[in-house]
């Protein structure tokens, strides 16, 4: 077929170019995880199904463009379904707090500041939570991984496209239910 691009959803975490990411997540990520896939199961799904039998009734399927787009839409969402059940198997959840509280390990809120006394607050979080709007970085992400582990007040140089860049931590705090 010349001309059609016929893409599909891949998995990430199968991708080669990537490096393989971490199979951890926070105990309220795996909520919304589950969350996710619980109003896809329940919710989208049987109403895409309505929808395709419904204008599959009407006749001649080829050229129906209400047909062509909900299937297309529920294909979407039962491999949706599928990667995140698959997903949820491998990932570890962890609840706990770690024994020394005192250091950066996985789940943290920290607040760094840079060489100029700027300063940013991020959390740690599992590679199917980041959230660059939160601040919540991967920890597979260079800078997560040269903060774990890191107390307050020590210095962490960071290699950047830019150069490398120096923080200090000022604080670490964990979640309540972490």
């Amino acid at each position: 077929m010349k001309g059609r691009n016929m893409t599909r959803w891949r998995d990430p975490a199968r991708d080669p170019r990537q490096e393989p990411k971490s199979n951890v997540i926070t105990a309220e990520g795996a909520a919304r995880m589950r969350g996710i896939l619980d109003h896809l199961s329940r919710v989208k799904r049987p109403a895409l199904s309505t929808k395709v039998g419904e204008a599959a009734a009407l006749g001649d399927r080829s050229e129906n463009a209400d047909y062509t787009y909900n299937k297309k839409e529920l294909n979407r969402v039962i491999a949706r379904i599928r990667y995140l059940t698959k997903r949820l198997d491998e990932l570890q959840v962890i609840d706990r707090l770690p024994e020394e509280t005192g250091k950066i390990f996985f789940g943290a809120f920290i607040e760094l500041e840079d060489a100029h006394g700027d300063t940013l607050s991020l959390r740690i979080v599992g590679h199917d939570e980041t959230d660059t709007r939160k601040h919540w970085i991967s920890v597979d992400a260079p800078l997560a991984k040269a903060l774990l582990g890191k107390a307050v007040n020590d210095e962490v140089t960071v290699a950047a496209p830019g150069g490398d860049s120096l923080y200090i931590v000022n604080a670490i705090r964990y979640a309540p239910s972490a």
